[in-house]
């Protein structure tokens, strides 16, 4: 592939037309404006041509900002929460033909440079399912609390999905479209990240853990979950396995 620099100094590789003409990149957004611009600019720049961004109800110029980058741009008329967000843009890109999904943070945290590396596990046929993990490869700046709340949940997925991975609750990841037709993301804020796992378990979909990077900026830790609401999370998810 050829490289080229991206807008924030790094070397993004450009995909082949043929992949990319394969590929849909969905991206949740909610109040995003300050950021989003910058990340659909290095998506463009590498290649993508497919970029669903699904602004659930925001408040800021988010909208007005992802609609200047050729995006296909969907918008929920009520905040409805990230796992309503991804359904929505999944959805639009199955109905669009799309032969492999990736899902992908509109707050900078995701490196376009990885997306070729999530997705070859689905290109080869080996997996129908990759899931990013930021500690088989790299973080940067990861707050203290934040750590020890990503192994709790590390733990807690073990413990009630049977599922022993090395991150859970990274956005990052990569679907075949028989494994995105097969899951059905029925929560629709934060407890679907779980649910995924879930589903990936039940229904049997053949899956494989990436490394990848994840940037913690100012900007990203002051939008992302706090430890308070992670265990109001696992709270209600405890709740639900319990009533089925």
């Amino acid at each position: 592939m050829a490289q080229e620099k991206g807008t924030q100094g790094g070397i993004h590789q450009i995909i082949h037309p043929d992949i990319a003409e394969r590929v849909f990149i969905i991206i949740p957004a909610y109040n995003e404006a300050k950021v989003i611009g910058s990340v659909l600019s290095d998506l463009n720049m590498a290649g993508w041509k497919h970029i669903v961004v699904v602004d659930d109800c925001s408040t800021d110029q988010t909208y007005d900002v992802a609609s200047r980058h050729g995006v296909y741009l969907l918008r929920h008329t009520i905040n409805r929460g990230q796992g309503a967000s991804l359904k929505t843009g999944m959805d639009f890109a199955l109905l669009h033909g799309a032969d492999i999904i990736v899902t992908f943070d509109a707050d900078g945290q995701h490196r376009v440079e990885d997306i070729p590396r999530i997705i070859r596990p689905i290109l080869s046929g080996r997996a129908d399912a990759a899931l990013g993990s930021r500690f088989l490869g790299k973080t940067s700046n990861i707050p203290f609390m934040k750590k020890i709340v990503l192994h709790i949940g590390i733990l807690f997925t073990w413990v009630f999905s049977g599922v022993l991975l090395s991150d859970t609750h990274n956005g990052f990841r990569a679907l075949s479209r028989r494994a995105a037709q097969r899951i059905n993301i029925r929560q629709d804020r934060m407890e679907h990240a779980s649910e995924i796992i879930d589903e990936i378990y039940k229904r049997r979909i053949t899956f494989v853990e990436v490394p990848v990077t994840i940037r913690y900026t100012e900007y990203s830790i002051k939008h992302g979950q706090s430890p308070l609401n992670s265990v109001a999370i696992a709270f209600r998810l405890i709740l639900q396995k319990l009533m089925h």
